[in-house]
């Protein structure tokens, strides 16, 4: 009897190609936390035994011993080193968070706008990205701290829009909700509200995935989400009360004050992004083929329409991977706060509590890790959402 052949051939692990592909990663990653490994014991020996400095962050728990000029949470001098950086932290995201806001809205406007088929609109566009674009990030926040929050009237001459909106060099203030006993049972409700928005959102895209038909997934969860947040709002005894601004002799009381080093970096920071934005848009559409234009007019849709329902949806797999970059440049320009004397999270901990321990070494680790934690963070929500909008083929 002729002996049994097998019907696969035989798989040597060296030449399975998924296999070495894990191996070499595994490798690198030895590698460079081998190395990484290295340079950080040869540091900590080095400051030991040559300048007897200790590497530690026991510090993070002493006495700071500064102000903050402003902060989201209960600050004072009394609080600890890991207590500024808290403070710091959240007044960057506080920046960037609406930075990338208003920078979106403005870029997608102005891009949208050059391309506009008016001659006025399109070349007031076109200066105003070429104006901003052109120079250099500290130069323009400098001049706009100097030459316009700075330039505001005193106090005494403060600005006022309809009693409602106080406008001086000490900051704007404008009017504010304040919270209630109701407001903490609220946020939950918005809370819900949310988890419902996303459960529309997936309901709407299997109904699109089974019937090939394209619901307003927007407008749906939008109406969702508000939909629950005004029912808990009448529901509950009001869980904010809305809070005035009033003279109160040499100072302005109530409401809520955005300081001039505030507006100023977060209108520079938003203006300038905004002009990387709007070429973003502009090339992305741009990049869309004129026969969709040509195919929206023969269906009868509006210009307006056509590009809301045809040309953007389109544009935005080609505009969201630049768009990442811009976004993570803008998080990165915000440690420029120091320059209009903002207390960031780089003000405050690489300068202010620098000077007052000198520990340059651990402070610097911290914020790269924390740069480092925004710009993944970014990209990594941004990455998915890129993900979730590209054409599968088959």
């Amino acid at each position: 009897m002729a002996p049994s052949v097998s019907s696969s051939p035989r798989r040597f692990i060296w030449r399975d190609a998924r296999i070495l592909g894990w191996i070499t990663q595994l490798a690198t990653l030895l590698a460079v936390a081998g190395v990484l490994y290295f340079l950080g014991h040869n540091m900590v020996t080095e400051l030991r035994i040559q300048r007897g400095i200790v590497f530690t962050y026991s510090w993070l728990d002493q006495t700071a011993g500064f102000d903050v000029s402003e902060s989201l949470i209960p600050y004072n001098r009394s609080y600890t080193y890991g207590r500024v950086i808290v403070v710091g932290l959240l007044n960057t995201l506080k920046v960037a968070v609406f930075g990338i806001l208003l920078a979106t809205i403005i870029g997608v406007f102005v891009g949208i706008t050059r391309l506009s088929t008016n001659f006025l609109a399109r070349r007031l566009a076109a200066i105003y990205v070429e104006l901003f674009r052109n120079i250099p990030l500290l130069i323009l926040l400098v001049f706009w701290y100097q030459a316009i929050f700075l330039k505001l009237p005193a106090l005494k001459e403060a600005i006022v829009v309809r009693e409602a909106v106080f406008i001086s060099i000490r900051g704007t203030v404008i009017p504010w909700g304040e919270p209630t006993s109701s407001w903490n049972t609220y946020l939950a409700i918005l809370v819900f509200g949310i988890v419902a928005a996303l459960a529309v959102i997936f309901a709407l895209n299997q109904y699109r995935q089974r019937t090939g038909r394209a619901p307003i997934v927007t407008l749906w969860s939008l109406i969702t989400f508000l939909g629950i947040a005004l029912a808990g709002w009448f529901i509950l005894p009001q869980p904010l009360t809305l809070s005035m601004p009033y003279r109160d002799g040499l100072r302005i009381s109530g409401g809520q004050t955005f300081s001039p080093e505030y507006l100023a970096l977060l209108s520079g920071l938003s203006l300038y992004t905004s002009t990387y934005v709007a070429e973003n848009v502009r090339g992305a559409i741009q990049a869309v083929s004129k026969g969709q234009y040509e195919a929206s007019s023969a269906v009868g849709l509006t210009r307006m329409q056509a590009m809301r329902l045809v040309i953007m949806p389109q544009a935005m797999r080609i505009l969201i991977p630049p768009q990442v970059s811009i976004y993570l440049g803008l998080i990165k320009n915000s440690s420029l706060a120091v320059a209009v004397g903002y207390p960031d999270f780089f003000n405050t901990t690489a300068v202010t509590s620098l000077n007052q321990n000198g520990r340059a070494i651990e402070i610097y680790l911290i914020v790269m890790g924390v740069y480092l934690l925004f710009s993944l963070t970014t990209s990594a929500i941004l990455n998915w959402y890129n993900q979730r909008i590209q054409i599968v083929e088959r």
